[in-house]
């Protein structure tokens, strides 16, 4: 029998984003808003699927009226939902306001929510036999009970399969009131992510996410240097609509400009980014840790604007609706 074919696998939380409709009113001062698929990992592992990657997505399917939609977009971009487990806790719901810059704002209702809180035994049986690259981040990896077990999963797989690592910081989430019904603070979170980035092959971290696990950073190339020193082979570090930052273990801080684009809005672009560096590592041979410290820069930066260049696309249309293959290939021979 063949051996499987290495498998992207996403795991973490799946989301029902609330967007607003531009201009919609019905003479009330109730706002209108659309229901969206969303959350780190279903944002991943569709854009992954739609660049042609084989994905695999763990994640726990809560309970409510809008669980059916969220498995049928992960099915519908070609995502193997067999990493599902059905649970009996609701589904996460995040409620979107966006700025004049197309920056999101968050207000999130997710006390008990299905998503953090795997086992070891649910990890274990949904896990597929031939696991090319682990992606994990977000709120399910920094939130207890279930981080816990991502983070056994992170160590068993670690040197076995490639460990990618985005932090995806939520504030409201990760400290004060609604921090601590949830089981988080400042000193947990950052503990817990400590623990995952230094297991870690590859990390994907905004500079959002630094102003609040690093407070006071102001030298974002002195900051990627750093965080490549903790251990992960390569780091990269989005600052907006400013220059993409690589870092890698002892060589010199690089930085990509990012493709312009009108943006829309900036929902799923981290996550568009992730997936096309991540699909780009497994298509190009570079998804162990071996190859992928080895790799010459003239191997790795094309990889790393490709990827830009998916989230750029991303950000050009509502919400996180990143492009397929084809999409890309057509953005790209635009530039």
């Amino acid at each position: 029998m063949p051996p499987a074919t290495p498998v992207l696998c996403v795991l973490g939380e799946l989301v029902v984003d609330l967007l607003p409709v531009p201009g919609a009113t019905d003479g009330s001062t109730a706002p209108h808003y659309v229901a969206r698929p969303g959350g780190n990992a279903l944002n991943v592992a569709v854009a992954a699927a739609r660049l042609g990657a084989p994905v695999r997505l763990l994640a726990r399917l809560g309970t409510g009226p809008l669980a059916a939609d969220l498995r049928r977009h992960a099915e519908l971009a070609g995502v193997d939902t067999a990493g599902f487990v059905d649970a009996a806790e609701p589904v996460s719901l995040a409620v979107v306001g966006v700025g004049a810059d197309g920056s999101p704002d968050y207000g999130f209702h997710v006390l008990g929510a299905a998503d953090w809180q795997w086992t070891d035994e649910e990890l274990d049986e949904v896990l597929p036999e031939a696991v090319g690259v682990l992606h994990v981040g977000s709120i399910s990896s920094w939130t207890e009970p279930g981080s816990g077990a991502i983070a056994r999963l992170v160590h068993r797989l670690a040197g076995r399969a490639l460990i990618s690592v985005d932090p995806n910081i939520r504030p409201m989430l990760a400290e004060g009131p609604v921090g601590a019904s949830l089981g988080n603070d400042r000193a947990a979170v950052t503990g817990r992510l400590d623990e995952l980035v230094r297991q870690a092959d590859v990390v994907k971290v905004s500079a959002e996410d630094l102003a609040w696990l690093e407070p006071g950073t102001t030298d974002l190339d002195e900051a990627a240097r750093r965080w490549a020193e903790r251990g992960p082979a390569l780091v990269v570090l989005t600052d907006g609509g400013a220059p993409l930052r690589i870092a890698r273990p002892g060589r010199p801080v690089l930085r990509r400009e990012i493709p312009r684009v009108p943006v829309v809005d900036t929902v799923g672009a981290g996550d568009s980014l992730a997936a096309g560096l991540l699909t780009g590592l497994l298509g190009a041979g570079l998804a162990t840790r071996t190859a992928l410290g080895a790799a010459a820069d003239y191997q790795l930066l094309p990889l790393v604007e490709d990827a830009a260049l998916v989230a750029a696309v991303n950000c050009a249309r509502v919400g996180a609706d990143p492009p397929t293959r084809a999409e890309l290939a057509a953005a790209r021979g635009d530039r």
